[in-house]
C-alpha cells in the first residue's frame, strides 16, 4: 500500500507576510474607495509604501495619485529624489504647500530662531484632501514609531474636520476593514502599521530599494540642540553661543529640516544600517524628532487636530 503525503505547505517569510498584508490593504482600498491618494514625501517609509503599492498593481500603473504636504523647509536631497521618482514612474503628484496657506493668511508662521512650520502641515494636509476630494489617504506611519501611532487602526476614520477620535476607532478582526464614511469624511490608511523600523530596512536591503542619500552616512554641518544634532541648513538660525561643526551622520527619519535631527553614524549601506538599527533601543522619532517632544501627548494632540 502506497502512502500519499501531502505536499509541504508554502510558508511566507516574515517580510513576505508583511508585504502580502500591505498588498491586500492597497487592493482593498482601490476596490472600496473612489479617490484614494498616497502621501509621498521621499522619506524612507513613503518610498517603501510606494514600492509595495507598485507591486500590488503591477503591471498596471498606480490607480491613484501621490501627494506631498510641503512645508517649504525640506532637505534638498529629498525633494530632488521625490521629483525624480515621480518622473520615472509617471505618477501624478499633488503638492499642498504650507507657504500658500501663509500667503493667504489661513495660518500664522512662527517667528524666532526656534520657529518651525511643522505644525502648520495639518492645515495644508486637510486642505489638500478637501480640495481634491480624496476619500482615502495612504500614510506610512507605523505602530512602533510612537505610542499615539500604536493606537491607530489600519483604517483610521477621520470626521468632516479631518480629526481623529481614538474612541471612534473601528474593530479590525480577521483583517476585515470598515471603510464606510459620509461625504466630507475620509479614511487614513496605514499599510505599514505592523512593520518596524528594522523590517523597513531589511525590506529595503532585500528589495534593493533606492533612497535619498541623506539616509546613509555622509559628512554634514550640524548643530547640537536639545539633545539632538540638527543639520545646519539655510532654515536653521543659530542661537546665541551655538556653533556648527562637521560630523559623519545619517538621518533615521526625514521631515521638516528645522526639527529633524540626525545621528552620528558610519553606516553607508543598507546592510550596515540594518546592523545599526538592530542594536538600537530608541525609536527613530524619539531620537530625532523635536516635534514629538512638545509634550507627553504631543503626537496624539496633533492627530486629533488632523495631523498624519
Amino acid at each position: 500500500m502506497t502512502t500519499r503525503h501531502a505536499p509541504p505547505a508554502y510558508e511566507l517569510s516574515h517580510l513576505g507576510a508583511l508585504e502580502a498584508e500591505a498588498v491586500h490593504i492597497f487592493r482593498e482600498v482601490a476596490a472600496t474607495f473612489e479617490r484614494p491618494v498616497l502621501l509621498f514625501s521621499g522619506g524612507k517609509d513613503s518610498v517603501v509604501m510606494l514600492h509595495v503599492a507598485a507591486k500590488a498593481f503591477w503591471p498596471a500603473p498606480l490607480p491613484f495619485a501621490v501627494m506631498h504636504v510641503d512645508t517649504g523647509h525640506n532637505f534638498d536631497e529629498v525633494i530632488e529624489f521625490r521629483d525624480r521618482v515621480v518622473d520615472e514612474l509617471g505618477l501624478r503628484l499633488v503638492v499642498s504647500r504650507v507657504q500658500d496657506d501663509i500667503d493667504a493668511g489661513r495660518v500664522t508662521e512662527e517667528q524666532g530662531p526656534r520657529a518651525s512650520r511643522n505644525r502648520l502641515q495639518t492645515h495644508a494636509l486637510l486642505r489638500g484632501i478637501r480640495d481634491n476630494e480624496f476619500d482615502a489617504v495612504f500614510g506610512g506611519a507605523r505602530r512602533d514609531e510612537e505610542k499615539a501611532r500604536a493606537k491607530e487602526r489600519v483604517f483610521s476614520f477621520r470626521d468632516e474636520f479631518g480629526q481623529w477620535d481614538p474612541r471612534a476607532q473601528r474593530p479590525e478582526l480577521w483583517n476585515l476593514y470598515n471603510g464606510k464614511h459620509r461625504k466630507g469624511e475620509h479614511i487614513r490608511v496605514f499599510p505599514l502599521s505592523n512593520w518596524t523600523e528594522l523590517d523597513i530596512w531589511q525590506y529595503i536591503l532585500e528589495e534593493q530599494i533606492e533612497l535619498p542619500a541623506i539616509y546613509y552616512a555622509h559628512r554634514r554641518q550640524v548643530v547640537p540642540r536639545d539633545g539632538m544634532l540638527l543639520a545646519h541648513t539655510r532654515f536653521l538660525t543659530l542661537l546665541p553661543g551655538e556653533e556648527s561643526y562637521e560630523e559623519l551622520v545619517r538621518f533615521r527619519t526625514v521631515g521638516d529640516a528645522t526639527c529633524t535631527g540626525c545621528v552620528e553614524s558610519s553606516a553607508a549601506t543598507a546592510a550596515a544600517v540594518v546592523t545599526e538599527v538592530a542594536a538600537s533601543r530608541i525609536t527613530e522619532r524619539g531620537a530625532t524628532r523635536a516635534d514629538d517632544r512638545i509634550s507627553e501627548a504631543g503626537m496624539e494632540d496633533r492627530k486629533k487636530e488632523g495631523y498624519f
